[in-house]
């Protein structure tokens, strides 16, 4: 077998990345992305391409944030896996799936062979989690009309309710942020993403209960894709009274209110009562997603 070449592309060869086949339909759910041509990479045995990467950031970005398009023709893991080694900087790699990738043979064989790819690579499962996609046809979520909510200028009152929310999460990467620099750390990666969305500072949102008691937050946004439910946490203190639904209707209305025709949102798999939400809130499962952190 001959060795593998890897190479990145520009806008002079980027067609390259298109001569794949796209089991997982990735080109499909990234109508929306833009890629940078000199942001994506090859590997090509015998002038055919047998995988590829795309790596992604926001518009102002100047550095990848993550690899959101990954492929790997089957047999073809060795290649996968030296072409995420052959990166300058190592990022996080999301794998999407179609929800219930599982159950069809096809799909899981070619997922499995993307992951062990990742592996070989050096990379480990972080996360499996759930993606939601809500539409007006799905209605509204009704407003339970129990919390009062507000914006909040201070940075410091959202850094104290994160600290406080993370510390009893289900989230994974809340807990390997915790696992390498503590709640502060958490915290702090969850402010920088909220200032990283191109969305309004102003749409972020506290919630009190009608004693005064703060219950949690919540922060409606866009990602560069379009809006979505940023984050939704309930203080530790408030939990088990639903209030985390409460959030996500107020959430949704709001996006709505400030003209969303859809709302995007994602969890952990292993964060059942925050998935009982989104359901009974009309948000469906659209796609699955693996995410794995480098080593």
């Amino acid at each position: 077998m001959t060795d593998v070449v890897i190479r990145a592309l520009d806008s002079s060869d980027a067609a390259l990345f298109d001569t794949l086949p796209d089991p997982l339909g990735a080109r499909e759910g990234h109508r929306l992305t833009r890629h940078r041509a000199d942001w994506k990479r090859v590997a090509l045995r015998e002038g055919r391409v047998v995988a590829r990467g795309a790596w992604w950031g926001g518009p102002d970005d100047t550095e990848p944030v993550n690899i959101n398009w990954f492929d790997v023709a089957e047999g073809e893991e060795e290649a996968g896996a030296a072409l995420l080694r052959s990166a300058p900087r190592q990022v996080e790699l999301e794998l999407n799936l179609p929800a219930g990738w599982r159950d069809d043979p096809a799909l899981r064989a070619a997922a499995e062979t993307r992951g062990t790819a990742a592996r070989k690579a050096g990379y480990h499962l972080l996360a499996e989690r759930l993606l939601y996609r809500w539409t007006p046809d799905h209605g509204l979520p009704e407003r339970p009309a129990r919390l009062e909510f507000r914006a909040e200028p201070d940075d410091a009152v959202f850094f104290d309710a994160l600290r406080r929310i993370h510390s009893a999460t289900l989230d994974a990467h809340a807990l390997k942020a915790i696992e390498q620099g503590g709640p502060d750390r958490a915290a702090q990666e969850e402010l920088d993403f909220f200032h990283w969305c191109p969305s309004p500072r102003e749409w972020w949102q506290v919630a009190h209960t009608p004693q005064g008691d703060l219950a949690g937050i919540h922060i409606p946004a866009h990602n560069p894709s379009g809006p979505c439910v940023g984050f939704i946490g309930v203080v530790p203190e408030h939990r088990g009274r639903g209030y985390a639904f409460d959030l996500l209707a107020e959430c949704t209305h709001f996006l709505v209110e400030q003209g969303a025709d859809f709302v995007a949102a994602a969890t952990d798999q292993g964060n059942v009562p925050m998935a009982v939400n989104f359901a009974k809130a009309g948000y469906p499962v659209v796609k699955e997603r693996l995410n794995f952190a480098p080593a």
